[in-house]
């Protein structure tokens, strides 16, 4: 039985993640030798927090019967409604039986939320039920929220365990290979562009304009866009567009109509933000701190559309927003498979004693990873790499870019390299784990 709770920091050598000439060190998921904690002292809870996701279900039922399966866990509470749920008291009781089923459902049985935290409260509540182990199921905020209740609960010297299951559909937590659910998202955002397809297909100047998640990084739409190779055109938010003028949109369009009839465009949420800055009032942002952002596809639907009427011609132009119904789907069986490792390794984890970590898959291989070194950052789509290239040959569509556009786009790439391959960007917890080391915390 281990004594002590290990704090894990980004310089444990096993896992090498390459992005610059001396890369980072994570150590590897699985089983110990080793347990910190007896099976029948564990009260875990399990928390999803944030938007829907592909396969949130699958990580709570293999959580659960990983926890009993392979260590003979029993009490494990489901925190309902988010991080407020801690708080509202607001928890039902997780067994094998009672979660068996719930993979085949999308959403998460938990119930989710955005905002509501309260590290204070949060904590009280762990502390008032006896709570050791706390899975985390969330995206960059949530992880982040995760880190500070591991700090405050370390502050206060409680043997708690805190563990993250990093969740994005758009695919935008850096340094881990991808996230769950994007498999099941680039698939289901299919269906919308076939129809897109069909429906352009079958008018006279027929366009089919599809919408897809991605508010900073356009993984899906680019991703989706491969695996159809029905789309003419993929505009992310990496990639700047312009509408007017020689080599801009609207003459692409034109001459896609003039060669083949009809054309789909796929646009990512996130995607030409700039542009219509002019036209946008201020927003404001969401309860996870998130910008809101207009309807880009409504907005294109109508520029197209007053393009086209101002120089007389005719076009049938249908817009297809599946976001909701994308969200909303369970998991197919590719993430169902990578949900389940995710969960085993967190499992292991955190009955080995680790804490104030992530667990995901870099370079292949699971491992666990320091809650600051995904929270740093953004993933985003790399407009100067073979698969961006790959795209542009596929869809034959303009780069839209400028000389300038690429060499910021290089510039961006190597500082990337450099944050992930030096020293963290959060000094103070790496003094904090060192300071911890020092008075004996493994």
């Amino acid at each position: 039985i281990r004594r002590e709770l290990v704090v894990l920091h980004a310089s444990m050598q096993i896992v090498v993640h390459k992005d610059g000439p001396r890369g980072n060190h994570f150590r590897r998921a699985g089983p110990r030798q080793r347990v910190y904690f007896e099976p029948d002292e564990v009260h875990a809870c399990i928390v999803t927090c944030g938007g829907l996701c592909p396969g949130l279900n699958t990580v709570i039922r293999e959580i659960v019967c990983g926890l009993s399966d392979m260590y003979g866990v029993t009490k494990i509470l489901g925190i309902q409604g988010g991080y407020r749920g801690f708080y509202a008291r607001n928890t039902i009781d997780l067994t094998p039986k009672s979660v068996n089923d719930i993979h085949k459902r999308g959403g998460t049985i938990l119930g989710s939320s955005r905002g509501g935290h309260d590290t204070m409260k949060i904590v009280d509540s762990i502390q008032y039920r006896g709570i050791n182990q706390v899975y985390v199921i969330g995206g960059d905020g949530s992880q982040r929220g995760a880190g500070v209740i591991f700090e405050e609960v370390r502050k206060r010297g409680l043997k708690v365990a805190v563990a993250g299951i990093p969740k994005t559909i758009d695919n935008d937590i850096p340094v881990i290979d991808k996230s769950f659910g994007f498999d099941s998202a680039v698939e289901e955002a299919q269906r919308a562009i076939n129809a897109a397809h069909v429906e352009a297909g079958s008018a006279d100047n027929g366009i089919g304009l599809v919408k897809l998640m991605g508010r900073y990084s356009g993984f899906i739409a680019h991703y989706a866009t491969l695996a159809s190779r029905d789309v003419d055109c993929c505009l992310i938010p990496e990639s700047p567009f312009y509408l007017e003028g020689e080599g801009g949109l609207f003459k692409y369009i034109e001459k896609r109509l003039k060669e083949n009839g009809h054309m789909v465009i796929v646009v990512a949420e996130g995607a030409g933000q700039k542009l219509i800055a002019e036209n946008m009032k201020e927003m404001g942002q969401d309860a996870s701190g998130n910008a809101l952002l207009l309807d880009v596809g409504l907005w294109l639907s109508q520029k197209i559309n007053e393009h086209f009427k101002k120089n007389k011609t005719t076009i049938n132009l249908k817009y297809i927003d599946p976001t909701y119904m994308i969200r909303a789907i369970p998991s197919n069986a590719s993430d169902n498979v990578y949900c389940t490792l995710l969960a085993h390794s967190v499992v292991h984890g955190a009955m080995a004693g680790y804490t104030g970590f992530t667990v995901g898959q870099v370079n292949g291989r699971h491992c666990y990873i320091p809650f600051y070194r995904i929270t740093e950052k953004q993933n985003k789509v790399s407009i100067t790499d073979r698969m961006w290239a790959r795209l542009l040959s596929s869809t034959n569509q303009p780069s839209f870019l400028s000389k300038q556009d690429v060499d910021d786009a290089k510039v961006e790439d190597e500082r990337t390299a450099k944050l992930l391959d030096g020293s963290p960007s959060n000094p103070k917890v790496e003094d904090k784990v060192a300071s911890s080391n020092s008075n004996g915390v493994k």
